[in-house]
């Protein structure tokens, strides 16, 4: 008799055993626990740790609160200035509140790569090429509000939307490289012209003080002639202004009469004819 009654006695012993292993649960620090108490919710999640529910009219979901990385698929955009392309982002998100993320959504995840790939595009369809290419951390920005708006409800925080590349046409990367070389030969343009106009004003001062000072300038032509003879030259052809003689202060004719000797001309050719016009009145009389 004592053996028939220990099979019963075991197996009541087993299924206590398994009701207390299921009504205690390990819930890990990265994960949070929504009991449901006969298909009715409880107030707040619970863990991390023991958690004890009464089993098997309590049932628990796990949820993860860790950071979710997504890479949205690349999506054809047509932007405001009538140009496609494909562009593809990356979402951070995690979940804030597990019960809400329960709840309030079948799939979180999949609501959220959803919403992701319309907000992409709504956004970017409202930007110019060159805003795209140039302003991301706003475009950034702007997506991450406007996904943080559909996905509070859900007890999702998206925490940064990246875009991550841009596919470019072959003719508008042809013409974005023009461009860009254009740009940059006028910039060349620009400083080159900017060099000259400081350069003339710099030798509009030194002709002006060359000027107040005329001796200044058979300095500088010395001193030019002193570096040319530096060279191993046997020949040296070196220009001699004709300014360089007034310094001197006496001006030199042709074959080395000073000019105040040499007579003046005469003033006008009338005088000859008046003399020729005396001697033939003298002759009459």
């Amino acid at each position: 008799m004592p053996a028939t009654f220990s099979l019963p006695l075991l197996f009541i012993i087993f299924i206590i055993v398994v009701w207390i292993l299921k009504c205690f649960n390990i819930v890990r620090e990265y994960d949070r626990a929504v009991v449901f108490r006969l298909g009715r919710v409880l107030s707040k999640a619970k863990g991390p740790g023991v958690i004890v529910i009464l089993w098997p009219i309590d049932k628990i979901v796990q949820v993860s609160l860790r950071v979710i990385t997504w890479e949205v698929p690349p999506q054809d955009v047509i932007t405001r200035d009538n140009v496609t392309l494909k562009v593809n982002a990356v979402v951070y998100f995690r979940v804030v509140d597990a019960t809400q993320a329960i709840i309030e959504v079948e799939n979180y995840r999949y609501a959220v790569e959803q919403a992701a790939q319309t907000g992409l595009r709504t956004v970017l369809g409202e930007v110019e090429m060159d805003d795209l290419l140039s302003q991301r951390e706003t475009l950034n920005a702007k997506l991450q509000v406007i996904l943080d708006e559909h996905t509070e409800p859900w007890g999702v925080k998206v925490t940064g939307v990246n875009v991550k590349q841009v596919d470019l046409p072959q003719e508008m990367q042809r013409a974005i490289a023009a461009q860009a070389e254009a740009e940059r030969v006028r910039r060349a343009k620009i400083i080159a012209a900017t060099g000259e106009f400081q350069a003339s004003a710099k030798l509009a001062e030194a002709a002006a003080v060359l000027n107040r000072e005329p001796v200044a300038i058979t300095l500088r032509y010395l001193q030019t002639l002193i570096e040319i003879g530096t060279e191993k030259n046997t020949t040296v052809v070196f220009p001699l202004p004709i300014d360089l003689l007034s310094g001197m202060g006496v001006k030199f004719a042709a074959g080395g009469v000073p000019a105040a000797a040499v007579p003046a001309p005469p003033t006008s050719a009338t005088a000859p004819v008046n003399e020729s016009a005396t001697d033939l009145n003298q002759l009459k009389s």
